[in-house]
């Protein structure tokens, strides 16, 4: 019996991606209009936006366990959150979540690991890049990390949310952060870790100066395989990852 899977959704366009890769590869692999069960639910960003700003994770751990709660209501066995920033709140201590969840730093280095990445960049908002949840899911893997320069997460930060979260996707954000990517090429990086799950419908890898790791495909995919069976069911219920 294939399992539910929940998409615990903290911004728009990664959500949307995960929701459609999920489906359509389900359909591929499973047939015509066939994939395991999803729901999502959604608390608008916004409302987690004060807290965010003022480095109150806990409280954003408490609104995305609200979602969690409804996730297992509705009947999912699991969940995936693409949203990379998020996971610096659900790696906060507390109660443990309703249903159990694959983290998706997890999911990105392993698959670095896999395709033997020694250097990764990372590009996300400025919480992601200046936090931990990369460096040590990496690090874990012996992979070391390598972020842009103070100005160049300034531009990644600002595009993102001006932009990216919005589904705005222009020419010049592009260019903008291909010429990132080409600078974290030049300081030795071996593959680029896309990390805003938004990033990806930007930045496809046919236009990336490094190969990348696209984490809402890839954590959507994994998703995929629990949900069918090809993957064991995850364990971790928020909190720190221990390694």
């Amino acid at each position: 019996m294939m399992k539910h899977l929940g998409i615990l959704a903290h911004s728009t366009e990664g959500a949307a991606l995960s929701f459609l890769t999920f489906c359509q590869e389900g359909v591929r692999r499973l047939g015509s209009h066939v994939y395991p069960d999803v729901t999502l639910d959604y608390i608008a960003f916004g409302h987690s936006m004060p807290a965010w700003d003022t480095g109150d994770y806990a409280s954003v751990r408490a609104t995305l366990a609200v979602s969690v709660k409804r996730l297992a209501r509705a009947g999912a066995d699991f969940f995936i959150c693409p949203d990379n920033t998020a996971h610096l709140a659900l790696e906060q201590p507390g109660e443990d979540f309703a249903i159990p969840g694959l983290h998706i730093a997890e999911v990105v280095a392993e698959q670095a690991a896999r395709d033997s990445r020694r250097r990764v960049g990372v590009l996300g908002t400025s919480y992601t890049m200046d936090g931990p949840v990369y460096p040590e899911a990496l690090a874990r893997r012996g992979i070391t990390t390598e972020v842009p320069e103070a100005d160049d997460r300034h531009i990644i930060n600002k595009v993102i949310f001006d932009e990216l979260v919005n589904g705005v996707f222009t020419d010049e954000s592009r260019r903008e952060y291909v010429r990132i990517i080409d600078q974290l090429a030049g300081r030795g990086c071996d593959a680029v870790a896309l990390v805003c799950t938004e990033i990806p419908l930007l930045v496809p890898p046919e236009v990336s100066p490094l190969p990348t790791l696209d984490s809402t495909r890839l954590v959507t995919l994994a998703a995929l395989d629990v949900a069918v069976g090809d993957r064991t069911m995850p364990t971790w219920r928020g909190g720190p990852i221990s390694g």
